[in-house]
């Protein structure tokens, strides 16, 4: 651990503290002006480094310098007085002053919550990610129920889990919380038409692919939220092939292969798909499409087709064997025009081929007649060119070269802008590659140079970043391992043989800057709504506790928004002390709201409660309270190592 991340860890400590010695302030102060007897005020726990007393308090500083407690007197038995007949005591006072003393604590938190929810507002806010507030689908598992009724990236979410939709926080709550089912609602978008057609389903859940090892979360297919692809402008890796490609700082990522991009997921599955982009000319009409790029070896070829392209392998000049080389599943005339189709051996790669394409601007499967005019952009004139320039990947990429749509705005305006580009502009483009006119450039869009992208390890890596892929490769295989399931490890092994081979673009893409910004009493309702939900799932079980925090975690929560900023500390800060200030408010004898309902039975009763019938309530609270700690403190631990090991 660095000296900076451990000055960060002691302030966080240090703030969690703070806010347990504000509660216990909260007490401290309302009991003395009831007339209580304060014994003892300890900053911190453990053994006192120092102690003096005033006024009749014993004060403490302790080893740990977090935290603290008020000892009040009669909160117990003194000898055989029962705590209600120590006048100075806690009991000995009267309800209603009780009641103040242990709501002071919690409402000490919650004044503090909102007043830092204050100071957050009136200072402007938060910086955040737009991909944190945005309701469009970034990535959709291709393999989900979701994904074959056709909801696809860019397609907005209006209700998740039967609960207006209001951010990708939504969909993590969701897949904790979520049992068999969960319903879906919203509006698939035809981003180039701009038709939008209402969907609602409701599906059941299953472990989240992305997520290897024993605890996935739960998904119904979404992914991941929408994001916007913004190159940051920092050094490309070394050996990037974007190095040549034009793409300039700040500019945003819109376009790939056929499809408007909504996340990094989609750009990967994309670039990782082998498909070639054709200009293919019918009658008189000229148009662009996508057809498979596959390997001669995955077809069905007679003798004689083989012998035609073996010849076109020679006239390319392409050196090595015949089955390795890619092409398209086409037999072409000696001008490149479709004469017939070329069927697959495996009839499942043969159903995946021909499949249709769900709103795909550009998928049409070729005709006889059809000419192939260009591949990626490039022209041709022959097969055997075509040949020659199937054996790369080619990418091509459209960018949006407008600052004021990638600068820092409201986050309740950035939603509405991800989809303030030129349609136009974009199919003016689109529409003219490969042609005898191509338009690189229309309104704030430019086309990019073909890109090749190439595996991570191809880079020219140091020997540091070489070490450091392995141990990523590494780590990942031993979280397989702990599969269980043989279909899922299987599942997960596969995941893992696709993550070595896939190709990369080596460009480092950032989300835009958003301003988060409600007012302190929306934000307070924000804290409490989610506080709610967590104790409500927790009790009824649909929640797992292994998912809540504990000391551990909360400390490594303030510690890692303390590099973030300061303003995303004070967030944090206020946050907890909600949850501090909620939490001890509910009604269970080991807590302040405990110490509230006793008084007020007491109240209604008439008669103190004796100190004996209290304790048979207190100590089964006090266990389970001990065991909840335990447990979640060692789940904190857990996570924390399951990064290392």
């Amino acid at each position: 651990m660095t000296v900076i991340n451990l000055i960060y860890v002691l302030l966080a400590i240090v703030g969690l503290g703070f806010l347990v010695f504000i509660h216990e302030l909260g007490h401290y102060w309302v009991a003395r002006r009831r007339g209580m007897r304060v014994e003892a005020f300890a900053i911190g726990f453990g053994k006192p480094i120092f102690t003096w007393e005033r006024d009749g308090v014993k004060w403490h500083i302790c080893m740990l310098p977090f935290g603290g407690y008020v000892k009040i007197a009669g909160m117990q038995k003194e000898g055989f007085l029962e705590p209600s007949e120590i006048p100075d005591g806690f009991f000995g006072k009267k309800p209603w002053d009780r009641i103040q003393v242990a709501f002071a604590g919690p409402l000490v938190n919650i004044v503090f919550a909102l007043v830092v929810f204050s100071v957050l507002w009136f200072s402007g806010g938060r910086n955040k990610q737009f991909t944190e507030f945005t309701h469009r689908i970034g990535w959709v598992d291709p393999n989900s129920a979701l994904y074959s009724l056709g909801v696809r990236p860019g397609d907005v979410i209006d209700k998740y889990d039967g609960r207006p939709f209001t951010g990708f926080k939504d969909l993590l709550i969701a897949s904790i919380m979520s049992d068999e089912s969960t319903q879906i609602s919203g509006k698939k978008i035809d981003y180039l038409s701009g038709k939008q057609t209402d969907f609602n389903y409701t599906l059941k859940t299953y472990q989240n692919p992305e997520l290897m090892g024993k605890d996935r979360l739960n998904t119904i297919g979404v992914l991941s939220p929408a994001r916007y692809m913004i190159y940051n402008g920092q050094d490309l890796l070394p050996g990037s092939p974007m190095a040549e490609s034009g793409i300039e700082p700040k500019d945003r990522v819109l376009w790939a292969d056929g499809e408007v991009i909504f996340s990094h997921q989609q750009l990967s599955s994309l670039i990782n798909d082998s498909t070639a982009f054709l200009t293919v000319q019918r009658g008189d009409v000229i148009f662009e499409t996508k057809v498979p790029r596959v390997r001669l070896s995955d077809l069905k070829m007679s003798p004689p087709e083989q012998g035609e392209i073996d010849d076109w392998q020679h006239e390319a000049s392409l050196k090595g064997k015949l089955q390795d080389l890619y092409f398209i599943p086409y037999n072409l005339s000696p001008t490149a025009a479709v004469e017939g189709k070329i069927q697959f051996i495996d009839e499942e790669d043969q159903a995946k081929a021909t499949a249709a394409c769900e709103r795909c601007a550009h998928y049409s499967p070729l005709l006889e007649g059809d000419q192939i005019l260009a591949v990626d952009g490039k022209k041709i004139q022959t097969p055997y060119e075509l040949l020659a320039d199937l054996q790369s990947r080619h990418v091509l990429m459209v960018v949006d070269r407008n600052p004021a749509l990638v600068a820092k705005t409201l986050w309740t305006k950035a939603d509405a802008q991800f989809d303030d580009f030129s349609s136009q502009d974009l199919k003016n483009i689109v529409d003219s590659i490969g042609t005898d006119h191509p338009v690189v450039a229309s309104g704030d869009l430019r086309l990019l140079a073909p890109i090749t992208p190439k595996p991570l390890i191809d880079f020219s890596l140091t020997q540091s970043q070489k070490a450091q892929l392995a141990e990523e490769l590494a780590q990942s295989k031993k979280e397989v391992e702990t599969i269980q399931d043989p279909q899922k490890r299987s599942e997960a092994i596969g995941q893992l043989e696709k993550r070595e081979n896939k190709v990369v673009l080596g460009l480092p893409l950032v989300d835009r800057a958003v301003m988060y910004n409600p007012t302190p009493m929306q934000q307070f309702g924000e804290v409490f709504k989610d506080t709610y939900r967590t104790l409500y799932s927790l009790v009824t079980g649909v929640a797992n506790p292994k998912y809540v925090s504990g000391p551990v975690g909360i400390v490594q929560i303030v510690h890692q928004s303390w590099m973030l900023g300061g303003k995303e500390v004070l967030f944090w800060m206020a946050l907890i002390s909600l949850n501090l200030g909620i939490i001890n408010l509910l009604p269970l004898p080991v807590l302040d709201g405990g110490h509230i309902l006793f008084s007020v039975v007491e109240m209604i009763t008439k008669k103190p409660i004796k100190a004996k019938t209290m304790e048979r309530m207190i100590i089964p609270f006090v266990v389970l309270l001990i065991g909840f700690f335990i447990f979640v403190t060692y789940n904190d631990i857990s996570r924390i190592f399951s990064k290392f090991f």
